[in-house]
């Protein structure tokens, strides 16, 4: 006699759920590369080894990262202010967090290309430093960070939540300062979640496109971002390079995520 399970309706939840992401993600997927294995070895390697999307893909890949790296930092900061002080306006910095998530990305956009402009509050100030903060690769990486620094802060929010002030209090009657508490204490204890926000924050910049094409400029070889390549090659109906390049695309950062995941995993057994 078989088992009865506690919570009954696993054969058709289960049934629904395939159904559903293979609905919005597998064939949406699966239609891609079919596009894009229409296409010869040799193609593939003339439109990926063009210089075009060569810059694309180092501006992508290489502000996403420093974009989730500024994140993290500055995201566990955030982070350790809303959990471990009490002070007024604190709820209202906490709402602030996650303005970037209903924000409109093309209104986030405009707004960050009109203080950072040459003649905006910021850029004004930077650029009597000479730092060109809007239509520069540095613009992208602040419009990347402005998008993706809430997954941080919601990622290390609960963890750190969780982590009372007993742990710093025994550390201390041991005789370690703070730096010590919080470098061999309470850093490894949030290092999985600050994996994690690094990876959603890194996966997000990535793909991002509507808050990065107003603050970039969009020039090709220099600020043009990967996502702005491939609605260029849609506008003049270069579907397959289109195709292509948003494979390669999902490629690369299908095997990012799935590396860092791996190190996270790694740091949750050492953990445990």
């Amino acid at each position: 006699m078989p088992k009865r399970r506690v919570i009954p309706g696993f054969g058709l939840t289960l049934g629904f759920t395939i159904s559903y992401l293979s609905l919005i993600i597998l064939i949406p997927l699966a239609a891609l590369f079919i596009k894009a294995a229409g296409l010869s070895w040799s193609e593939w390697i003339e439109i990926l080894g063009s210089r075009r999307v060569i810059a694309a893909a180092e501006l992508t890949f290489g502000a996403s990262f420093a974009a989730a790296i500024i994140s993290t930092l500055f995201g566990l900061l955030v982070t350790w202010v809303l959990v471990r002080y009490r002070f007024p306006g604190r709820r209202l910095l906490d709402a602030m967090v996650d303005l970037p998530f209903a924000l409109p990305t093309a209104v986030a956009g405009i707004t960050l290309t009109t203080i950072y402009a040459p003649n905006g509050w910021i850029g004004e100030f930077l650029g009597h430093w000479g730092i060109r903060s809007s239509y520069s690769p540095l613009g992208v990486v602040i419009a990347l960070t402005f998008i993706g620094f809430p997954f941080v802060v919601r990622t290390l929010q609960p963890v750190m939540d969780e982590l009372g002030k007993e742990i710093e209090e025994a550390a201390a009657t041991l005789g370690a300062n703070r730096w010590i508490i919080f470098y061999r204490v309470i850093l490894p204890l949030l290092l999985p979640a600050l994996t994690t926000g690094f990876t959603l924050a890194f996966a997000r910049a990535i793909g991002e496109y509507g808050s990065v094409i107003f603050i970039s400029g969009n020039l090709p070889m220099k600020t043009e971002i990967l996502p702005l390549l491939i609605v260029s090659q849609l506008e003049q109906l270069k579907y397959s390079a289109a195709a292509v390049i948003a494979s390669s695309m999902l490629i690369i950062s299908f095997l990012l995520l799935f590396l860092i995941n791996l190190l996270q995993h790694q740091l949750n057994w050492q953990k445990h």
